[in-house]
């Protein structure tokens, strides 16, 4: 059982790229607790974490039930919070077992709908369980909507351009569909046509994001996480641009996120909100 001073963490989807640098994270924090690791690699199965990880022993085997893992979670004396970067497929009910178990979810999964995150919101409404989902958790991102937001004031035309590794599954990423939606929230109207537009191969514009932003996904091996606004106007070109180089940036945008998770009590979408 955990220290009952520190704050209990179940890490979902432990052995992948994210979980592995959250496992890590939380194992090097003084107010943190690791008490479960869950992951559905059947080699890895009742393997120390800390040890599949390369940190040393820790105690904690990874198992395949989530649900086994959330009931130990919740014999602590501090409600517990489950860290989340596994698959779209499956994190909606994954968040949803959290919730039902009083475990606090930190959610770093994309591909979300927004019916999906407003059905998960007024269930951790009625449940009185605090819930964040956060498209992104590096500082710098977070940094870089703020300026769009501030730069859209004074420009008409803006597309997003977000480059990832070959091996994420949503497209467009969560991060370019929030910054999206920050600039429409400005109750502008972006990019008026300046002649009769024909795309002679579907999609070569990009998809039409929040605010009718066209957004252009790019998959390549060697990529990690990359985004670029860029703004546009008669005579000149303005582009913030965020670069990835390691996971390990994302780290204290989740610390802080389980920190801040056990005091809410409904649901946030955004990190920027608690900031």
């Amino acid at each position: 059982m955990a220290n009952q001073d520190l704050i209990p963490v179940v890490v979902n989807g432990a052995a992948g790229k994210m979980g592995r640098e959250v496992i890590k994270a939380v194992a090097q924090t003084s107010d943190l607790q690791l008490v479960g690791a869950v992951d559905h690699n059947p080699a890895l199965q009742g393997q120390d974490i800390g040890e599949v990880v390369g940190i040393g022993p820790l105690e904690v085997p990874v198992l395949a039930d989530l649900q086994s893992v959330l009931v130990l979670a919740t014999q602590e004396k501090i409600q517990g919070v489950m860290v989340d970067f596994t698959h779209p497929s499956g994190v909606y009910d994954n968040v949803r077992s959290a919730i039902a178990y009083g475990v606090r979810p930190v959610v770093g999964t994309t591909g979300l709908s927004e019916q999906q995150i407003q059905d998960l919101g007024d269930f951790a409404e009625k449940a009185s369980t605090g819930c964040l989902i956060a498209p992104n958790f590096a500082i710098g991102v977070l940094l870089m909507q703020q300026a769009a937001v501030q730069a859209c004031q004074y420009f008409d035309h803006v597309e997003i351009i977000e480059l990832h590794h070959n091996q994420k599954a949503d497209a467009p990423s969560g991060t370019a569909i929030k910054t999206a939606q920050m600039l429409a929230e400005m109750g502008k109207t972006f990019n008026p046509a300046a002649v009769e537009e024909k795309e002679i191969i579907a999609g070569a514009k990009g998809g039409l994001g929040p605010g009718q932003i066209p957004i252009h996904s790019i998959r390549l091996p060697g990529l990690i996480a990359h985004q670029e606004v860029l703004f546009g106007s008669p005579g000149q070109l303005y582009t913030i641009r965020h670069d990835t180089t390691d996971r390990a940036c994302y780290m204290p945008g989740v610390l802080l996120g389980i920190r801040k998770v056990v005091e809410l009590k409904g649901l946030v979408y955004g990190l920027e909100k608690l900031l």
